[in-house]
């Protein structure tokens, strides 16, 4: 047995091998069950005017969207295996989880929140949005076998409190988006949208049998995560949009060079793009601004136009999660 292959060392520590998630999104039966629009932005929203989408296929209401959408996926992937990533995808829904899913909708898009990785230890989330809360499913059989081949703690936060309806606040809810890692320091984000407090309780509660220190970073109500607020580039060095923090910036990053970006450009997800290592970051090209600054800095910009998958609320960092950097 490989003990312990898997780690996460950092956001930035060097990507070698990663979890690329596939783009699979089924509408909910009736609109009143898709309550996860407020972070979107206007032009995204607008996209469903007059549009019938009940309990629909992405790919049947949008299919030239959903040839793009697949294209940047493989993309991405090319860029990652350019620099040596080994990439891995999850399975697609079965016809059985597209039809159990219908009155609240399913989906297989974002492959960042379902689990997410710090240090030696795979964590199954809590997700709040009711139509995401199986999408681990598709992932697991990948978790499932480099937890059991590695030696890898595998654990799962408790599923959510549903007592007082599928709108309880209870949760816990924790979302990898949240969550992002520094060394023996761990960020995550609340908004209410998706962790809450009771989520960093239970990751404050088992990273400290690991010497870790959690910290919670409140975020304004329509910021969906942490990673659409901070995104951490290298050693000393951040993408941020201060406005989204209600504390301001944590302690531990006080200190760091800062690429500011304005709130408006939350809801294009133009902080959250993904650094391969130290000195390579992947951008859109819609965040020329960012990426000039990041030049200067020395760092080595990879664009990738992602327009589709930033429509539906998430971009880079969302759709992978590593399973190795170090």
């Amino acid at each position: 047995m490989e003990t312990n292959r898997i780690k996460v060392k950092s956001e930035f520590a060097p990507l070698k091998k990663v979890v690329l998630t596939q783009s699979e999104f089924i509408f909910p039966a009736r609109d009143e069950n898709f309550k996860d629009d407020a972070f979107l932005s206007k032009e995204s929203l607008s996209l469903l005017d007059g549009v019938d989408t009940a309990a629909k296929n992405y790919k049947e209401v949008f299919p030239e969207r959903q040839r793009k959408w697949e294209i940047e996926r493989e993309n991405l992937k090319k860029v990652l295996e350019k620099y040596g990533v080994e990439v891995v995808r999850p399975r697609l829904l079965t016809d059985y989880e597209k039809e159990s899913g219908r009155e609240f909708g399913s989906c297989n898009f974002f492959v960042r929140d379902p689990f997410f990785t710090v240090g030696p230890s795979i964590i199954e989330g809590s997700l709040r949005f009711f139509h995401r809360r199986n999408e681990v499913l598709p992932i697991r059989d990948i978790l499932v076998n480099e937890a059991y081949s590695t030696g890898a703690f595998y654990v799962s936060v408790p599923r959510p409190d549903s007592s007082e309806g599928i709108d309880a606040e209870q949760g816990p809810f924790l979302e990898g988006g949240d969550v992002l890692v520094l060394d023996k320091t761990v960020f995550v984000g609340n908004s209410g949208l998706a962790s809450n407090h009771n989520g960093y309780l239970w990751l404050q509660s088992f990273l400290s049998h690991f010497g870790y220190e959690v910290v919670e970073v409140p975020l304004k109500q329509d910021v969906l995560h942490l990673d659409c607020a901070l995104s951490l580039v290298r050693d000393g060095l951040m993408i941020i949009c201060e406005e989204a923090l209600i504390n301001g910036i944590p302690k531990a990053l006080k200190d760091w060079d800062k690429i500011s970006v304005p709130y408006k450009d939350i809801a294009y997800l133009a902080v959250n793009g993904l650094p391969v290592n130290e000195s390579t970051y992947i951008l859109d090209p819609q965040f020329e601004y960012i990426a000039e600054q990041l030049k200067t800095r020395g760092i080595t910009v990879e664009y990738i136009d992602f327009e589709i998958s930033r429509s539906l609320g998430g971009s880079f960092r969302c759709s992978t999660q590593p399973l190795v950097r170090v």
